[in-house]
């Protein structure tokens, strides 16, 4: 049943309509868009808690439903029906990591649906198990915002002390991938993306202090073991929760944990993430093994290395972040696509030649340049099909041409970037710390 829109939602829609009066594309954008999360993929539920699918797929992943719901962070502090909604999300994805911190997507009940047979330890409530460090940052850092957005703690509560006490000895345990870990993935008759090498392992790893992800926030399989932005992600999520655990929770022995693995994790960033590059020099690989081999690249999907100041990592005005933009948003990538409509990052996930309006939100969410927002709005308003909606991606000369017809993470980015053109941004979010810059 589609939820009716609440008077804070409307009066948000309303407010856009008046900063953008004379362009009526952005104005219908943003109204679709927006409300799309909110009457198309919540399910509360019985309990309590608020179960949220991913759009054209009736799962609840852990990284794309606080994506999805956090433009509404907006309105929590005004309406008790959003902000009923963003707990059950928070209380649900408390729920599932303590089922099980290594999976990334969950049925809405203990159904026994999956996306494929695959060799590792299923359950019923999994809809899949591809271990992703982001899908363990995610959920802090909407716990966290949440907080900073409303003052209200009370979901920092002994389920949620159990959920971060999981995450830390998983990703501590993932420091020493595959010695200390049994954690394995495969796949049959799939692509080789969608599957681990090695027996569902991975290829070889050298201890280097970060965190080994067997996945991309795409989903696709890591070349290499060490997702550097996805560790930068965990460090900044590891300070969030650091944060939590000594104002909030009193826990200062969870406090100290967190806090010396964001120091390992930082460490091994800053010795092994960073690679001299001819044209650019210093700047971020994507992935790489503590081994000597790296890929230089990046992905549309959050985190990536475009993404460094909207998770909080760094400044924008970062010489080596900087350095990695000019070479992100530059042929020298090989996802980085050109053609006569739109020019941005796509992914390994996708065709060639296609771009994602998640990127393009990100280049836009992380941009100084007013010029270059602009021009983003422009290629927004250019690239829906005519359907008031985002894709997944999208040719870069024809976007007719596209993938997954209906995804909210990308309808929720593209609010978020329009409200921040409106100086709208999540309170506590690192977006505050350069607003002023972006207002210049």
């Amino acid at each position: 049943m589609t939820q009716q829109l609440t008077p804070s939602i409307q009066g948000l829609i309303k407010q856009v309509q008046d900063y953008y009066q004379i362009d009526q594309k952005l104005q219908a954008l943003f109204q679709e868009c927006f409300v799309n999360t909110y009457q198309t993929t919540i399910r509360p539920q019985s309990d309590g808690t608020t179960f949220v699918i991913t759009g054209d797929i009736p799962a609840m992943w852990l990284r794309d439903s606080a994506a999805q719901i956090r433009p509404y962070l907006l309105l929590a502090d005004q309406d008790p029906k959003i902000d009923k909604m963003i707990q059950g999300v928070i209380k649900k994805q408390i729920f599932f990591i303590n089922h099980d911190p290594y999976a990334n997507a969950f049925n809405e009940h203990p159904n026994g649906n999956r996306y494929h047979e695959d060799q590792t330890k299923m359950t019923d409530w999994i809809w899949e198990r591809k271990y992703e460090i982001d899908s363990l940052c995610y959920p802090i850092q909407l716990a966290y915002l949440y907080w900073k957005a409303t003052g209200i703690t009370t979901h920092f509560n002994q389920q949620f002390t159990e959920a971060m006490e999981k995450i830390v000895d998983v990703w501590t345990i993932e420091q020493h991938h595959p010695d200390q870990s049994d954690y394995h993935f495969i796949r049959d008759n799939c692509p080789p993306q969608d599957t681990l090498s090695h027996n569902g392992y991975g290829a070889p790893v050298n201890y280097t202090g970060m965190t080994w992800s067997g996945f991309r926030p795409s989903d696709d399989a890591c070349k290499y073991g060490y997702l550097i932005p996805s560790n930068m992600f965990a460090v900044v999520s590891l300070q969030q929760l650091a944060e939590i655990a000594l104002s909030i929770l009193g826990n200062e022995s969870l406090a100290d944990i967190a806090n010396n693995l964001a120091l390992e994790i930082e460490q091994g960033i800053q010795r092994y993430g960073i690679v001299e590059h001819p044209t650019f020099g210093p700047i971020y690989a994507y992935e790489t093994d503590g081994l000597g081999n790296y890929v230089l690249m990046d992905d549309a999907n959050v985190p990536s290395l475009l993404s460094i100041p909207y998770i909080g990592y760094r400044p924008f005005e970062d010489e080596i972040y900087q350095n990695t933009r000019k070479f992100i948003l530059s042929e020298e990538n090989p996802y980085y696509f050109t053609g006569k409509v739109a020019s941005g990052i796509g992914s390994p996930h996708t065709p060639d030649q296609y771009i994602w309006h998640i990127a393009l939100a990100v280049q836009g969410l992380t941009s100084i340049e007013k010029e270059e927002r602009d021009d983003l709005a422009q290629i927004f308003k250019a690239t829906d099909a005519g359907e008031n909606l985002m894709h997944e991606g999208f040719h870069v000369d024809n976007p007719e041409r596209y993938t997954r017809p209906w995804f909210s993470w990308a309808n929720s980015m593209f609010s978020e970037f329009l409200l921040s053109e409106m100086g709208l941004v999540v309170n506590g979010s690192p977006l505050h710390v350069y607003k002023s810059k972006r207002d210049k």
